[in-house]
């Protein structure tokens, strides 16, 4: 049998705030033994990261407390720890991957000082040393040329590279025990596939335990070798991966086990009228160098892409980072600068000003990737609702706030949520404001960038569901980006596939998922959809 790591006991955790007591977790409990993985899955607010959170005491204390239990490391209660013990134990023997590398590392130090800080503090290695390790850890986590990123900043990675450096700095000290809270959220699929080849590398070759924190049943399954399921700050069903994925007891197991987007995207139409449409459009930003910043080269974001939208249509958009899809949407939309005709229902727009913009703005909309961000937390959910109907202008008060209402409850939210504000709502209800947002104004054409990357998965489903209901309701026609290609599949019917700023390819839905004809585009396949290329395309495991 296994040795025993890491066990907790009835482990329950309350938070107070202004005379109220939330009960986040209660009476988890769950063993990891040396070398193994155990998952803890579960929706938001399920309570998964605060159990992480609690073994190394990292929670907001005192206003979170421990009415019960134990967490028993190596034979020792952490939770009766000072913090001169844990302080030890701290990235020396448990290690921490955070679920948002941009948010995790220091804006303000290099890589190289962040990662050998971890080691100058628990090993006490000089400069010298420290750099060497440095060096042999980011060649161990994969980024090229590390001697080359080691005075680089966050900001001037990658979403990947970023999270590699974050497993990095996890790693320095050889921990006994690494916890991995959303590794692989909002990362692109290869580079999702890449980072947990990586983590199931380095936990073979070190022999450490993980317990990894997560919402993406897909990745459960290739990882963990034990899984726990939580909801409401319980732990529901418990068992080996295998046993829990082939036969579910408890119905919240059942239910994320179906929580996968579903249906079928509107059928295609060549015929349909074209609301807006390209023609080699390009989006060149300058590289600018010397004194006198003369530029010496350019960054070819979009480079000569051709696409149309039709009324009722979605044409879906992948590839990478940085392949140029989110500036392709701003270029349509006429947010930033670019190269070439763009017409919106047989008008070129590309020469248009913002004052000539400004009345094709309710017909033209956008939901962004992360609706916290791009919500005003100052306003209330009816202002940011009726903002664009002030701007535009020609409603009443009470036609403004009707119009909110039915916004609301188009999106599946209670006409009373108007007057909340953004910060109290979970993830799924903000990305459905942001949805409300864009459809008040009744729109022909909406840009949807990456609306679901960082949603659970049964959140992902109802909005997708969501989207294409309102989508046959009102015949809107959408440009969906994404880098989920199970969502793109269950709302586009024509896509491209994009790479450093062209197409690679582009067709039917249908054609690209089940024939793809470019190695690139197979790759994206295989990450997404764990299948085998072979001579005659693709076919599913």
């Amino acid at each position: 049998m296994t040795e025993t790591l890491l066990k907790i006991e009835d482990l329950s955790v309350d938070f107070r705030q202004a005379g109220e007591v939330t009960h986040a977790v209660k009476s988890v409990g769950f063993s990891i033994g040396k070398g193994k993985t155990v998952a803890l899955v579960g929706e938001s607010g399920s309570g998964k990261s605060v159990t992480a959170l609690s073994i190394l005491k990292l929670l907001p204390y005192p206003s979170a407390h421990h009415p019960s239990g134990r967490v028993v490391f190596n034979g020792e209660d952490l939770l009766d720890e000072d913090e001169g013990d844990l302080r030890r134990v701290r990235g020396n023997q448990i290690s921490m991957i955070f679920q948002e590398p941009m948010t995790s590392l220091n804006p303000l130090h290099s890589i190289e000082k962040q990662v050998g800080e971890i080691l100058k503090i628990h090993r006490g290695m000089s400069d010298t040393a420290a750099r060497a390790r440095v060096l042999e850890l980011l060649n161990q986590v994969g980024i090229k040329d590390p001697e080359m990123r080691l005075q680089s900043y966050p900001h001037q990675l990658s979403g990947g590279q970023r999270q590699r450096v974050m497993i990095a700095m996890a790693l320095a000290n050889e921990p006994d025990l690494l916890i991995a809270d959303e590794p692989t959220t909002a990362l692109d699929v290869t580079v999702q596939a890449q980072i947990l080849r990586l983590l199931k590398e380095l936990q073979r070759d070190m022999g450490m335990a993980v317990l990894l924190i997560t919402h993406d049943l897909g990745i459960v399954r290739k990882m963990a070798d034990w899984v726990c399921v939580m909801t409401k700050g319980e732990i529901v069903e418990q068992g080996p991966t295998a046993d829990v994925y082939e036969r579910p007891q408890h119905a919240y197991t059942k239910h994320l086990l179906a929580a996968e987007p579903k249906g079928n995207p509107p059928a295609s139409d060549p015929s349909a009228p074209v609301i807006v449409e390209t023609d080699n459009l390009k989006v060149w930003f300058p590289i600018k160098r010397g004194i006198f910043r003369r530029t010496v080269d350019h960054i070819k974001a979009v480079d000569g892409i051709s696409v149309k939208v039709r009324t009722g249509q979605t044409l879906g958009v992948v590839g990478e980072s940085g392949s140029g899809k989110t500036t392709l949407g701003l270029a349509l939309l006429r947010l930033i600068s670019s190269n070439g005709p763009i017409v919106y229902l047989g008008d070129r727009i590309d020469g248009a000003g913002w004052k000539e913009m400004r009345p094709l703005r309710k017909d033209i909309q956008v939901v962004f990737q992360d609706p916290y961000g791009s919500l005003s937390p100052r306003m209330s959910i009816a202002q940011i609702i009726e903002e664009g109907m002030l701007v535009q202008g020609g409603l009443s008060v009470e036609a403004r706030d009707a119009r909110v209402v039915q916004a609301l409850e188009e999106v599946g939210l209670e006409p009373t949520a108007r007057h909340r504000y953004p910060h109290e709502f979970s993830g799924g209800q903000r990305q459905r404001i942001a949805i409300a947002r864009a459809m008040a104004l009744d729109p022909k054409f909406v840009v949807l960038d990456e609306p679901t990357s960082a949603l659970d998965m049964s959140v992902q489903a109802q909005i997708v569901d969501l989207l294409r209901d309102i989508q046959k309701r009102h015949d809107l026609g959408y440009l969906f980006i994404s880098h989920d290609l199970k969502v793109v599949r269950a709302l586009a019917n024509d896509v491209i596939v994009m790479r450093g700023g062209k197409v690679v390819e582009q067709g039917p839905s249908e054609k690209i998922f089940q024939t793809p004809e470019t190695d690139y585009t197979k790759a994206l396949l295989a990450a997404a959809f764990e299948i085998e290329a072979t001579g005659e395309g693709v076919v599913a495991q």
